[in-house]
């Protein structure tokens, strides 16, 4: 019944038929691309454990995974590694038991604390533009009243029906919407371990998640759909092209939403016009596509309370991750982690509100821009190999950053809009010589945030930026940006 209604929908006299070559002619909405910054949350049963072993560059920081780390009887294949996963076990015997389910934590997550009002508030204040929360991680729980997770777990599977008795992800739109930013949803399309799923996916997929699937979207209505869970069947069997054709020819967001590329096991960085391509923990990809890179605060996306203060990135850190996605064309979802009885950690309200002031002052380099020519200029030296690959690669603009003895390091960051250039620098130095860069006729460049005006000349084909006239110690260990304008 379910499909038959889909299938209607995506019939005779609609735009985009279900095909990829129909759906990407699509025109992907341009907020997504120009709006640069979002905050991803990682919200659910996991946040009361909380825990993961700090394992660096390694999926097995992620504290959202810890059902699927303790259980033994899983289905999805072999553990690559059983000794990490062990970790896991240990902690669970020794702190809840070897007897104790994953299923009674539900009870557990009271969210009592939660202010959806004071959560929104931080995000606006981090310069963030819209905000992406799970309303359903691969536990199948979900934070609105879903019949269908009810109905196939048979018993109450969703924060309303469950121990919170609020509809955490409908207070949360509310709240992100009335502070001007756009709400979007992750949406796994899997559950590990759904009775449904376990015994016949395909009655999983039309009779569960297709329809759970559009409930969400009916009643709320996202500006995105991150799906994720796709791995284990192709978009025919997810039936993904049939409701992503209803989701932009006939859904109250046909106009707005964006969608990710993971909808079946064969779309992950295929580069389908339709979807933006994802990097996880990655080193990203450039500005010939539309592009979003996801990463924690610290190594896990769940809050994990086995992480310390070392492992979370520095506010240096985070600024220079987002100009570095930006000056390659990409946007930056960075998550957070809040705790089961609804807190933001304040360690990461204190990151995201340092990245806030920062945008205040340097957000016009960043938001509605375009990737230059280049994205980057090396300092003199060899250039290290830059490490390539989405997921959990290590790479770390950083480490770019910083000088070393014979190696190059990145002196410059680049963006433009209209016939501007923007030129953020990582670290001060009294010149600089932006190699190919045609100098301002005014022969000056804006330091952002001030009235400054920095001399600048032509040098051949590259321009001289003088930095003399300011105080070193007003710009040391600050991540500043010039404005050439009308250098393009």
């Amino acid at each position: 019944m379910a499909i038959c209604g889909l299938m209607m929908t995506t019939g005779f006299g609609q735009k985009y038929q279900p095909n990829w070559q129909s759906l990407n002619t699509r025109k992907m909405p341009e907020w997504f691309h120009q709006d640069k910054f979002g905050i991803f949350i990682h919200w659910g049963l996991y946040s009361v454990p909380a825990y993961a072993p700090v394992l660096p560059n390694s999926g097995y920081n992620y504290a959202e995974w810890y059902w699927r780390r303790i259980r033994r009887d899983h289905t999805d294949g072999e553990e690559q590694n059983e000794a990490s996963r062990q970790l896991f076990t240990d902690f669970h015997n020794r702190v809840y038991g070897k007897d104790f389910k994953y299923e009674d934590f539900e009870p557990m997550f009271k969210a009592e604390l939660y202010d959806p009002k004071q959560w929104a508030e931080v995000f606006k204040e981090s310069g963030a533009k819209y905000v992406v929360l799970t309303s359903k991680h691969h536990e199948g729980y979900t934070l609105w009243n879903s019949p269908e997770a009810d109905k196939t777990w048979g018993h109450p599977w969703n924060a309303v029906t469950g121990t919170p008795k609020r509809d955490l992800l409908g207070d949360l739109s509310k709240a992100v919407r009335a502070e001007g930013l756009k709400m979007g949803y992750y949406y796994s399309l899997y559950e590990w371990f759904n009775p449904l799923w376990l015994t016949n996916k395909q009655k999983y997929v039309t009779q569960h998640m297709i329809p759970q699937l559009k409930d969400l979207v009916n009643k709320y209505k996202p500006s995105i759909i991150f799906a994720d869970g796709e791995w284990s069947l192709p978009d025919t069997a997810w039936h993904s092209l049939q409701f992503l054709s209803w989701l932009v020819n006939s859904s109250p967001v046909k106009d707005e939403v964006v969608v990710d590329d993971r909808w079946g096991s064969n779309t992950r960085s295929m580069n389908h016009g339709a979807m933006y391509t994802t990097s996880e923990y990655g080193s990203g990809m450039d500005k010939s596509i539309i592009w979003e890179q996801c990463e924690g605060i610290g190594h896990s996306f769940g809050y994990n309370r086995n992480e310390q203060l070392a492992d979370y990135k520095s506010a240096k850190d985070l600024i220079l991750m987002l100009v570095d996605i930006v000056s390659r064309g990409g946007n930056l979802l960075l998550d957070i982690g809040p705790t089961a009885d609804g807190r933001i950690p304040v360690i990461m309200q204190q990151r995201l509100q340092q990245m806030g002031a920062w945008l205040k002052i340097n957000g016009e380099a960043i938001y509605g821009t375009e990737a230059f020519d280049h994205p980057y200029q090396w300092s003199e030296g060899i250039v290290p190999g830059q490490k390539e690959g989405n997921y959990m690669n290590g790479y770390s603009t950083t480490e770019l950053t910083r000088p070393k003895k014979d190696t190059a390091h990145i002196e410059a960051f680049f963006t433009t809009k209209g016939k501007d250039l923007y030129c953020t620098l990582p670290a001060y130095q009294p010149q600089l010589l932006l190699k190919g860069v045609k100098a301002p006729k005014s022969g000056t460049a804006l330091l952002l945030g001030t009235d400054i005006q920095v001399p600048v000349s032509q040098k051949g084909k590259d321009c001289m930026i003088n930095l003399n006239g300011l105080k070193a110690d007003q710009l040391t260990g600050k991540i500043f940006t010039l404005k050439l304008s009308g250098s393009r």
